[in-house]
């Protein structure tokens, strides 16, 4: 029987999911410097052109490298609601994912790490970190709306320091994964979180994640 011929479409997502694998493993085994794109076009099989037609530069590149790692990390919390619950979801699974971090999420840290000192790297990890800031916000927000996170808890401090935590632990996972227990690490991470930012009436009846 013979197979269908691809779409379009079909070819220019296989070929932008080449692309980006390419480029993630580049990070990966040489760093942020040797990404060029002629050499993602090289190790994903397809010319430099073919890159250029898909992102346009390296910036472009980057920043859709940096997109597609964190869109759906931490899966299952498309239909949480905001609040309590999903802020610790969020957090529990995120540790969870540690567990088995792909080439992808290691490109991301790395890239973000560098991103302190590479200008044309720090709008672009400026931007993701203030999403996930903002959905933590939203979170913290809502929970204090429905009364299962104490009113006093200031939603930026709460937010900042959460990523600042599950980024701190992420990095070190990478540099040496046998000195991180994610086990032990998400049981505590995530109850830390709990009783932090519990009200006193919800204490008694907040469920595990």
């Amino acid at each position: 029987m013979p197979t269908a011929r691809r779409t379009q479409q079909e070819r220019r997502d296989q070929a932008e999911a080449a692309l980006l694998t390419a480029a993630a493993e580049l990070v990966v085994e040489q760093g942020v410097r040797s990404l060029t794109l002629a050499r993602v076009g090289e190790r994903a099989g397809y010319s430099r052109g073919i890159v250029t037609h898909h992102f346009g530069g390296k910036q472009a590149l980057v920043e859709r490298l940096a997109r597609a790692t964190q869109t759906g990390f931490v899966p299952g919390l498309e239909d949480v609601p905001p609040g309590l619950d999903r802020l610790l979801r969020l957090i529990d699974g995120y540790l969870g994912e540690l567990g088995r971090i792909g080439v992808f999420n290691q490109a991301f840290l790395l890239l973000w790490a560098e991103s302190a000192t590479q200008p044309e790297l720090a709008p672009i990890f400026r931007e993701r970190d203030e999403a996930f800031r903002a959905d933590l916000r939203e979170d913290v927000e809502a929970g204090i709306a429905a009364g299962t996170i104490d009113g006093s808890a200031v939603a930026a401090e709460v937010a900042t320091a959460v990523v600042g935590q599950l980024r701190g632990i992420a990095l070190q996972r990478l540099l040496d994964p046998g000195s991180v227990d994610i086990d032990g690490l998400r049981r505590s991470v995530t109850e830390h979180w709990r009783r932090a930012l519990r009200t006193a009436s919800s204490a008694g009846t907040a469920a595990t994640p």
